[in-house]
């Protein structure tokens, strides 16, 4: 595996460790603290590291007709509306919306998980 590659994996699986640990958390005890925002944050931050690594080891060009980039970019851009809304949401100490966060949160994740499982098994084949 070229270093590239495994740099963008890994960076990519760190997304998911951290973005995960986050929202799961986040749901748990249904109330968004300001560690959840960092992990978000972190998550988002590995995710485009990742993608924009992937970028520069494909053969093809970006084109958002392809299903893998549309859903990718969908997922990074509610990615990022995930964890500015969630700054302010804890800057500003809304407390009915930190007690019902989650909901949101578990909505940008699992749509998210499409282009991750979707270039994990891209991947292996």
């Amino acid at each position: 595996m070229s270093g590239i590659l495994l740099f963008s994996t890994t960076t990519i699986t760190l997304a998911l460790v951290f973005y995960s640990l986050g929202v799961w958390a986040e749901r748990l005890s249904s109330y968004l603290k300001s560690w959840h925002v960092v992990t978000f944050w972190i998550g988002f931050t590995f995710d485009v590291t990742g993608t924009l690594a992937m970028h520069f080891i494909s053969e093809n060009p970006f084109d958002l007709k392809d299903t893998h980039t549309l859903t990718g970019q969908l997922a990074l851009w509610l990615m990022l509306a995930h964890a500015i809304w969630a700054t302010r949401v804890v800057r500003k100490n809304h407390e009915q919306l930190r007690q019902k966060f989650h909901r949101y949160s578990l909505i940008v994740w699992l749509i998210w998980l499409v282009p991750y499982i979707g270039g994990m098994i891209m991947g292996m084949h």
